[in-house]
């Protein structure tokens, strides 16, 4: 009894600060390291000291706070580390497989550097430690058994205050991975057995082992790798030669059109009907579609013809980015980026002439792009098939390869075009002879009533209109006698008279040259 009393006097005192904390409400770890000491613990401290005056904390009398903390840790830790009878004796903190709480007891340095001599046995094992050797716990220096292995400590070992722990006999480092000690260590090494220094990484052969890991790893990923990156090639060399990038089934324009209804249907037409959709990224979307029995013969020229199709990249034409070529059913893709037709844009809004000036060299752009390098796509230039981007940039939306319509039918239909966009008329709604009414309408009015010709909302300034006048020659000449005039004079020709204001003229002078 009287070799046991030193240590069950060490605890004791240790009781005695804590009953006075056992008598608040209950309340969390954090909570109660939160609060200050109680009025009486100055005098439960000096007491404790009085009895044993070997404790930790009686030559820190000062440090009230902390100590206090001390306590309040010792306290929860015993009951964490389930010791039999927390209010009796406190012999080992154990918190093994305790990965949430762990790193937390060890951040209390204020707890480590009054650690209990009753506390003999510390088992912080499998817990993912990082970082470096919790120094810390060495304070304990009356222990008997240590335990950190299957952690992730790395870094050097205090292996001098190691060593002072004289009364340490067991120590498990196992499964980390610390630098490897050298000879200096080998007396260390002779304190313990082998087992306490399992893939440590103290030792040098657990270097040369993980060296040899780490080769087979190394080995094994490149390997895989390698298998890894020709199977790539394999599915991209596959999928190009299937088309399957830009090939849309049935099933994914059914759903992106919802079923092809009638509330997605924008122009239903003899050959082709023209649907707007969502696609599952949230990409709005045109499907040009036709219906029917076609030969294969005609499935594989449609599909050739849409890969051609793919390649247009101008900022004045539609992107198509796909096609679908299934059963019944081929249709051309085409992102939306539109907000409206010019059509309905000229009807809805009567915009001023500055804009309708940039929609024209848009489309005049667009169109000498086709015609110097896509000779093989024809086009569509009418208001109702020219788009406009929220920034008023025009697209030409309905293209296609296989360009039937003669130089004569395409220089009149741009000429009908600008005239259209001037003057703000409908010729199939206004006039008895259609298209053909409309430009003897112009004539009859051109070039002495020329104010008559343009929109009545629009107003243009003196300048802009002696532009609109040589832009209605221009047009009127190519609508009214397309077959004496090509298409690259006509372009020509709209952007001499486009060029009366020099801001404009460099404006569109830039912007004709960049294609994408």
């Amino acid at each position: 009894m009287a070799s046991a009393s030193p240590l069950l006097l060490t605890f004791f005192c240790f009781l005695l600060l804590s009953f006075t904390i056992l008598t608040t409400s209950p309340s969390s770890l954090i909570e109660e390291l939160n609060r200050p000491p109680p009025p009486d613990f100055a005098a439960t401290v000096a007491a404790n000291c009085a009895r044993d005056p070997s404790l930790r904390y009686c030559n820190h009398s000062a440090d009230l706070p902390n100590i206090y903390k001390s306590t309040v840790v010792a306290r929860h830790l015993c009951v964490e580390s389930r010791n039999p009878d927390c209010n009796r004796s406190f012999p080992r903190i154990d918190l093994r497989s305790r990965p949430n709480l762990a790193p937390l007891y060890l951040s209390f340095a204020f707890f480590w550097a009054y650690c209990p001599s009753s506390v003999l046995a510390i088992d912080l094992a499998n817990n993912s430690l990082a970082g470096a050797f919790p120094s810390a716990i060495l304070l304990c220096t009356h222990i008997l058994s240590l335990d950190l292995s299957d952690n992730t400590l790395a870094g050097d070992v205090p292996v001098d205050l190691l060593s002072n722990l004289h009364n340490l006999s067991s120590l498990n480092l196992s499964y980390n991975h610390f630098s490897e000690c050298g000879s200096d260590c080998a007396p260390f090494f002779r304190l313990f057995n082998s087992s306490s220094f399992i893939h440590s990484g103290l030792r040098q052969e657990d270097h040369r082992h993980s060296s040899e890991i780490t080769a087979t790893v190394l080995l094994l990923t490149g390997v895989l790798a390698c298998i890894f990156f020709l199977l790539c090639i394999v599915c991209v060399l596959v999928r190009r030669r299937k088309g399957d990038r830009y090939q849309f089934t049935t099933e994914a324009l059914w759903e992106a059109t919802r079923g092809f209804g009638e509330s997605n249907l924008i122009r239903k037409g003899e050959k082709e009907d023209l649907y707007v959709g969502r696609l599952r990224n949230g990409l709005q979307i045109e499907v040009h579609v036709q219906r029917g029995r076609f030969s294969k013969a005609f499935r594989k020229a449609f599909e050739e013809d849409c890969r051609s199709l793919l390649r247009l990249r101008h900022r004045n034409l539609a992107k198509v980015i796909g096609w679908c070529n299934e059963r019944e059913l081929l249709a051309v893709v085409v992102q939306m980026a539109h907000i409206c037709s010019v059509d309905e844009w000229l009807l809805l809004q009567s915009p001023p002439w500055k804009q309708r000036l940039k929609v024209l060299m848009g489309v005049v752009d667009g169109v000498c792009f086709l015609e110097e390098h896509w000779p093989r796509v024809g086009y569509d230039i009418r208001t109702r098939s020219i788009s406009l981007t929220r920034e008023i940039e025009p697209l030409i939306s309905k293209v296609r390869v296989g360009n039937s319509d003669s130089e004569s039918k395409k220089v009149r239909r741009l000429g009908l075009f600008v005239l259209e966009l001037i003057a703000n008329k409908r010729p199939r709604e206004i006039f008895e002879a259609g298209e053909t009414g409309l430009i003897e309408w112009v004539k009859v009015q051109f070039p002495a009533q020329v104010k008559k010709l343009i929109d009545e909302k629009m107003k243009p300034t003196a300048t802009a209109l002696e532009q609109i006048r040589q832009i209605i020659s221009v047009a009127l000449e190519a609508a009214a006698d397309a077959s004496s005039s090509t298409m690259s004079h006509v372009c020509r020709l709209l952007r001499k008279a486009c060029a009366v204001d020099q801001e404009i003229h460099k404006q569109t002078r830039s912007r004709s040259h960049k294609h994408y």
